[in-house]
């Protein structure tokens, strides 16, 4: 379905069962759970889906091993159950890892041994392998270029690995082939209300500025890091004072050549010189360093990193990695925002220490809101979110939820060969799609390694891409690993975007963004 077969199926008059406000892991989880159980369901979502933190990720499927660390072993057990279903329903964009932590003081393989075997025990049957001990020679076996002085020994564990926009992408994709209406590039102006209570929501369309009325049962305000601004909205128009439920946390992620880190085990930090986690992580062909926790006021859609956070992740893996990165061996530098979730009367001044699980909140009014929590247990999330809008009235409950064992988009057979995603981007990254893009126009002719001008047809055709950005940005990763590359690609990709879609594929913004990307910070 085209944007305009879209956007003429978003001024139909209707009423929907649930109307969705954001199309990051949230929103998106929430509309494929609430479609495959037979509601009608409308998303709508200000720019592109994963635009926001959803595309940020440290690119991990995983349990928390400091939240264990922390005692928050509910949440842990819950990830690691989740885990499991993400990577049995998505095997093309979700997949083991194996994770190596260098011991470099003599208590510290049996400190931290000791906490991921209990890790190990919380899995229980949904573990991915078994932690082992590992001696001296065996850490520099896997983590070849990990620093050799002082090395004592290290433990090995498994945890997953994922595309967070491919994945955002495949649930949007998946929502919609069960009936569901997903609209990126439109975004919610505000919320509709009748004797006091939530009855839909305006939405324009960011091309045309075309307005929409769409009305629905249950509006669910999964916005991430911007919910508190339409529980704003809702307060204001009800007559009820709103306390800002949302303590922003910057992560910062540093991309650098696979040979600072070659092989297909990661590297695991526990404790930094600050008390983070910091990781080192083989993706796409590249290495992603990360991540930080710094809180910030502002909700800037380019969040840019500080210079101490940058200077922070290059120094500690220089602790770790025999050859240290430099500034100048960055190839790509990108920030996410955490919607971490405030405790009444909190300044968040130590992110550290605020909540990681989600929270779902319903006003008065009947505006559902969920914030908080990870990736990993998005799916989880949505059935809390149901469960809440069921549990208020807001629409009648029916089947229970379907999604545990829902194969995604592009998911290939049980068995079927997977190239590891330590690898470089291709045309793996389709899983079962493969195929249909190698039928498309341009599968001969290579704009980069690995990427085709059919994959930028079938972007455009099948998976919502407008922009260079899209592309570039989301559908294909290349601007979150080599942002100089991204830069010198997107005057073809652009012509082909606009003969696709008949639209401005925004080139110079593209281009000033993967500058911004490339920009270290003074």
């Amino acid at each position: 379905m085209n944007r305009e077969q879209l956007l003429e199926r978003l001024a139909r008059p209707a009423t929907y069962d649930i109307a969705i406000i954001g199309g990051g892991a949230t929103g998106l989880g929430v509309a494929l759970d609430a479609a495959a159980r037979g509601y009608s369901v409308v998303l709508v979502e200000s720019h592109d889906f994963a635009k926001g933190t959803s595309s940020r990720a440290t690119k991990l499927v995983h349990g928390g091993v400091r939240y264990l660390a922390q005692g928050n072993i509910a949440l842990v057990r819950e990830a690691l159950q989740e885990r499991t279903t993400l990577l049995r329903n998505a095997p093309h964009l979700a997949q083991p890892l194996p994770f190596v932590v260098p011991a470099y003081r003599f208590w510290e393989t049996a400190f931290y041994g000791t906490g991921l075997k209990m890790y190990d025990a919380l899995a229980g049957a949904a573990g991915l392998g078994g932690t082992e001990f590992l001696a001296r020679a065996q850490v520099l076996d896997c983590l070849p270029t990990a620093r050799p002085q002082g090395l004592r020994g290290g433990i090995k564990y498994w945890d997953g690995q994922f595309d967070d926009a491919r994945l955002a992408l495949a649930l949007a994709r998946t929502a919609a082939a069960r009936g569901a209406l997903l609209v990126n590039y439109c975004a919610a102006t505000a919320l509709r209300h009748e004797g006091g209570q939530v009855t839909g929501l305006v939405c324009r369309d960011q091309e045309s500025g075309a307005v929409f009325e769409l009305k629905a049962r249950c509006v669910i305000n999964a916005a991430g890091v911007w919910v508190d601004e339409f529980r704003q909205k809702d307060g204001e128009a009800t007559g009820r004072p709103v306390h800002a439920m949302v303590a922003p946390s910057q992560g910062v992620h540093v991309v650098v050549d696979r040979d600072f880190l070659p092989g297909r085990h990661a590297l695991m930090v526990p404790k930094t010189a600050d008390g983070r986690v910091l990781f080192g992580v083989p993706w796409l062909g590249k290495v992603i360093l990360g991540t930080t926790d710094t809180p910030r006021q502002d909700l800037p859609r380019e969040p840019r990193p500080l210079r101490q956070e940058l200077d922070f992740i290059l120094h500690e893996a220089a602790r770790y990695l025999a050859r240290a990165p430099r500034p100048q061996d960055v190839r790509s530098v990108w920030v996410g925002l955490r919607p971490l979730v405030r405790p009444h009367g909190d300044n968040g001044e130590d992110t550290k220490a605020l909540s990681r699980e989600h929270t779902v909140l319903a006003s008065r009014s009947g505006l559902v809101t969920v914030t908080g929590g990870k990736w990993t247990t998005y799916r989880a999330m949505a059935e809390d979110v149901l469960e809440t809008c069921m549990g208020r009235g807001l629409i009648e409950r029916t089947r229970a939820g379907v999604t545990t064992h829902l194969k995604l988009v592009g998911a290939p057979a049980a068995g079927g060969p997977l190239t590891p995603m330590s690898e470089a981007q291709g045309l793996h990254s389709y899983g079962s799609e493969a195929a249909a893009v190698l039928a498309l126009p341009g599968a001969d002719r290579e704009l980069a390694p690995g990427l085709t001008e059919a994959m930028v047809r079938f972007a455009a055709r099948h998976e919502y891409a407008r922009t260079v950005e899209d592309m570039l940005g989301r559908r294909w990763r290349l601007l979150f690993l080599d942002a100089r590359l991204a830069d010198s690609l997107a005057q073809p990709v652009a012509d082909i975007l606009a003969q696709e879609t008949g639209a401005d594929p925004q080139l110079t913004a593209f281009r000033e963004l993967a500058s911004l990307y490339l920009q270290l910070p003074a």
